[in-house]
């Protein structure tokens, strides 16, 4: 699936099982709600902190395609081709980052 198609696939699933889309401010909410999910599991499976026994089977490819639904969501509601987007975000990183890492010296340790 593209991301083309993943921002079809959102709005055709809203328009038809979830009547509508949340505004902006409660997406916003959400997406918020959603990181602090996937920030959770990774604190405590990858992390320092203890992982509780209610986190344990607790999947973090579906938390992570939460966020994913959410920035979707907010994407389409805001007019935002996020294929174009990530498109031109590569591009500045290309040029940005072309040799900021490869001299980073705590990145060879």
């Amino acid at each position: 699936m593209t991301i083309k198609d993943a921002q079809t696939t959102v709005d055709d699933w809203i328009k038809t099982v979830g009547v509508r889309y949340f505004n902006e401010l409660t997406n916003m909410a959400m997406l918020t709600e959603e990181v602090g999910e996937v920030a959770r599991i990774i604190a405590r499976r990858y992390g320092e902190q203890s992982e509780k026994e209610s986190d344990k089977n607790k999947d973090l490819g579906d938390e992570m395609a939460d966020v994913l639904w959410v920035l979707i969501c907010l994407a389409n509601q805001t007019g935002v081709d996020l294929t174009e987007a990530f498109a031109k975000n590569l591009e500045k990183k290309n040029i940005r980052d072309a040799t900021r890492h490869l001299n980073n010296k705590k990145l060879s340790e």
